[in-house]
């Protein structure tokens, strides 16, 4: 059994590439209504324009408060309530992490941590004035795992299972759900992968990555569970990654 999604209004941060797009096209092809919340109003726009959804286009920069109370504001204002806020907008620092600028890791908590604590308080009493409401963020493997490629990186995701798990217990009385959705590696842009066959060749033939459609079809899952279930966090992962 699901539940409908036809006429649910979500916000999806990061919309503008990758997952967010993914699930921003997924969800519209379901009858939601969404606002694509991103700083590429250029790549917004042309979502917005071959998606079969009403959808309200809102520049908005995470690393800037008023950006993120502007972007929940305005979606209220044009639907009335808020359904659904998926947290998806982050950024991806590995590799050593003495060989990275410290400030690059700052502006990574900012955006991976800071921007979906602030995201979630701003939509919070809407959903508790309605008595009900999801707030799903993209996290990673690296929140479940402890990868020694990316201690920075890692730190934020298990900072936002934490989050996640903690806040959960807080609003279910509410009708407030919060889950994680926890991918490892996408095949997408933060890999620089474009191409469709070489992405097929990843994903389908080696294995090793997931599509960007493998994570919107999970977070669809989770959506549209009964509102008696809660999928509070799900890791999903190509079948051959060694996680």
């Amino acid at each position: 059994m699901t539940e409908s999604l036809a006429g649910k209004v979500v916000i999806i941060t990061g919309a503008s590439s990758g997952i967010g797009a993914g699930v921003a096209r997924l969800l519209a092809e379901h009858g939601c209504k969404l606002t694509l919340a991103a700083r590429s109003l250029d790549k917004l726009d042309a979502l917005a324009a071959a998606l079969p959804a009403e959808c309200l286009v809102a520049r908005a920069d995470m690393t800037v408060p008023a950006d993120i109370d502007s972007m929940v504001a305005q979606t209220h204002e044009r639907f009335g309530r808020i359904d659904a806020l998926i947290a998806n907008a982050g950024i991806f620092i590995h590799g050593d992490f003495v060989a990275n600028e410290i400030q690059d890791i700052s502006d990574m908590l900012t955006i991976n941590v800071d921007a979906v604590m602030r995201c979630a308080h701003a939509v919070i009493p809407i959903m508790q004035a309605q008595g009900a409401g999801d707030i799903l963020v993209t996290s990673s493997v690296a929140g479940h795992e402890k990868l020694h490629r990316g201690p920075a990186y890692g730190a934020s995701k298990h900072a936002i299972e934490t989050f996640v798990n903690t806040l959960r217990r807080q609003l279910v009385a509410d009708g407030i759900r919060v889950m994680s959705l926890a991918p490892a590696r996408v095949a997408n842009e933060l890999w620089n992968l474009t191409d469709p066959a070489e992405i097929e060749k990843v994903t389908v033939g080696a294995q090793h990555y997931l599509k960007v459609e493998d994570v919107a079809e999970a977070a669809l899952f989770m959506l549209s569970r009964p509102r008696r279930v809660t999928i509070r966090n799900l890791v999903i992962i190509a079948k051959q990654q060694d996680v």
